[in-house]
């Protein structure tokens, strides 16, 4: 677990750093200043925020930050423990769980009610989902389904929460039986 309190972010932090303790902090940049999504605005991990935001227009560095914390703050309030989600799953039966890992992780390791997000779930969710029903979106460790939930509800589903942990946290903490595993 990263022990670096948000306070101890500063200009000469490496990005490195940075996305350890503000993991959505690639998408917030790249959304708000075009910075990092691309090889023409990326960046290195070990360039610091500083040296960042002086290359790309001098973007005022305590601005960036904010911008990044507040971000932060708004992911958190996306992500659902495991054990609520169990709770979910028995009292909420419009519940929708997506699964965007890999076909094969997803066939290796799975909760039961998950979907498997392929092209056809996702141009279904679009066009008939509710849009108010809630969907929980899982990844392998948590890493990115906040992505995949700022796309979603970018496109008008409105109750897209996202297990924090991913399968990883369920098979530890919910579902002993279902198998961990890590990817090479």
């Amino acid at each position: 677990m990263n022990t670096t309190a948000t306070t101890d972010i500063a200009a000469d932090s490496p990005m490195r750093v940075v996305l350890e303790v503000f993991p959505g902090a690639r998408r917030t940049l790249f959304r708000k200043y075009h910075v990092g999504g691309c090889s023409s605005c990326g960046f290195e991990m070990e360039e610091t925020l500083g040296a960042l935001c002086a290359r790309n227009g001098d973007l005022p560095v305590a601005e960036v930050l904010a911008v990044i914390q507040t971000s932060h703050a708004a992911d958190q309030q996306i992500l659902i423990e495991p054990a609520t989600l169990k709770e979910w799953m028995a009292t909420q039966p419009t519940l929708r769980l997506l699964d965007i890992r890999t076909r094969e992780e997803f066939d290796a390791a799975r909760i039961a009610s998950a979907i498997h997000l392929t092209r056809d779930v996702m141009q279904e969710a679009m066009a008939r989902w509710d849009p108010d029903a809630p969907v929980v979106i899982l990844d392998h460790k948590g890493e990115q389904s906040l992505d995949a939930a700022a796309y979603f509800l970018g496109h008008g589903l409105r109750q897209v929460r996202c297990l924090r942990g991913g399968m990883d946290a369920w098979a530890r903490e919910v579902d002993p039986a279902i198998p961990r595993y890590e990817l090479a």
